[in-house]
């Protein structure tokens, strides 16, 4: 099955934010030679992955709202700013388009929504015993995705993101 991506139409069948093509581009001007190694299909899935990790995972925290209530994925959308210039409703932003590609690669070797637990500080054998690091990510992080989506975060978002840095 073909994939299907979002061009900014607001399509209500559309699968990933980033096309086959767009990820190979990306990734080959970055040297990320491991992506063109892979099967089409298997970058296809690893898109679709992406993509739904982006929608679970950032749909709080996106400025504005959707173009309308059938499209399937979180972009397009009305209402946002981004580095002090309105986006336009038409468009599926590159920052947004190149973090999915980034995701992709992820997905393409591994899980990106993983089950995970604190990390241990220390272990005890006799009479067991086990203490977690309370600062430690209870989920993965990808400090790059964030990085290249934070201007398309809305004002909370960001300033969450500040005081946890």
């Amino acid at each position: 099955m073909s994939l299907i991506v979002e061009t900014g139409t607001a399509s209500s069948t559309s699968e990933s934010l980033c096309s086959v093509a767009d990820s190979l581009a990306y990734h080959s001007a970055r040297g990320n030679g491991t992506w063109a190694t892979i099967t089409t299909t298997q970058q296809e899935q690893a898109l679709r992955r992406a993509t739904d990790f982006m929608e679970l995972s950032y749909k709080s925290q996106w400025q504005g709202l959707r173009v309308n209530n059938t499209q399937a994925l979180d972009w397009p959308r009305v209402g946002v700013t981004a580095n002090g210039y309105f986006v336009l409703s038409t468009i599926v932003p590159t920052p947004i388009v190149r973090a999915c590609a980034e995701l992709a690669l992820r997905a393409a070797a591994g899980d990106l929504l993983v089950d995970t637990t604190q990390q241990k500080t220390s272990t005890k054998v006799g009479d067991i015993e086990v203490d977690f690091d309370k600062n430690s990510p209870q989920a993965v992080q990808y400090p790059s995705v964030v990085a290249l989506l934070q201007p398309y975060f809305g004002l909370s978002s960001k300033l969450v993101h500040k005081v946890i840095r």
